[in-house]
């Protein structure tokens, strides 16, 4: 289930979520400032909403109920046909932060550096891997054609475990790209905002033309690894990761292809 489809569900279960902490604010004044980590900022998704008039309805929660075979507490499915507030006159709402924002802002620090730019998407949501493969397809028809470019894609991948190992959605994205940049002047980092990727102390990867080779020379197999899912461990072997500390914001994930 994605993240709106989760809150849909998560709102109608909480007592301030979805619209309900203005309703008791009222008749006080509500200024909400939202920072957003869902894909096209819908504010009665973000945190759940709960300054925001609910845009989902009951049959639609029962309908995820159904689809993902959710075992509920009778107590929980009454509380799913309890529509939260659809109209909330007592509030101001104000987007401050966003993926669209950090795209923009890494534009800006790309030109700043001498590439031409280019935003992709700020709504990429794929598997992990498939975007990497998609960017390093890019950079074998752009790389080495003399201008400096940087491609620059927002939002958040996913990962289906098929293995026991570790890593995060960023650092399998930056590793599943090296295969398909191994000899090309081209780079591709992808990290979460957050300064965390997955279970891990890393804020994601990066890999260039040269990481295929150095992996191999080091006897990791890219495909085996994205098989166990083990990203971090190849990653840290060749220099890969890419370490920040916690940043303090949340805006879903950035990722550039340079060439």
């Amino acid at each position: 289930a994605d993240i709106t489809q989760i809150n849909t569900i998560r709102k109608r279960l909480s007592g301030v979520k979805g619209g309900r902490f203005a309703q008791l604010c009222a008749p006080a004044h509500v200024y909400a400032i939202l920072l957003s980590d869902v894909i096209g900022d819908p504010p009665d998704m973000i945190a759940s909403g709960p300054a925001y008039p609910d845009s989902t309805t009951t049959a639609q929660a029962m309908a995820l109920v159904s689809r993902y075979g959710l075992t509920l507490s009778p107590q929980a499915l009454d509380l799913l046909e309890q529509e939260p507030p659809k109209a909330l006159n007592n509030v101001t709402t104000v987007t401050t932060g966003s993926v669209a924002q950090l795209c923009r802002d890494a534009a800006a620090r790309a030109e700043a550096l001498g590439y031409r730019t280019c935003l992709l998407t700020d709504r990429l949501q794929c598997e992990a891997r498939e975007a990497g493969r998609f960017l390093s397809a890019m950079a074998g028809t752009h790389a080495g054609k003399g201008e400096k470019t940087a491609y620059i894609l927002g939002g958040e991948t996913v990962v289906h475990l098929t293995g026991h190992g570790l890593g995060g959605r960023n650092q399998e994205l930056a590793l599943a790209a090296a295969e398909g940049l191994a000899g090309l002047e081209a780079v591709v980092a992808s990290v979460g905002s957050d300064g965390t990727d997955g279970p891990t102390d890393a804020a994601g990867g990066i890999t260039d033309g040269a990481t295929a080779d150095a992996l191999a020379a080091l006897g990791i197999s890219i495909d085996k690894t994205l098989a166990d899912n083990d990203a971090y461990h190849a990653l840290k072997a060749c220099g890969g990761l890419i370490i920040t500390g916690p940043t303090g914001t949340n805006v879903n994930d950035i990722t550039v292809l340079l060439v």
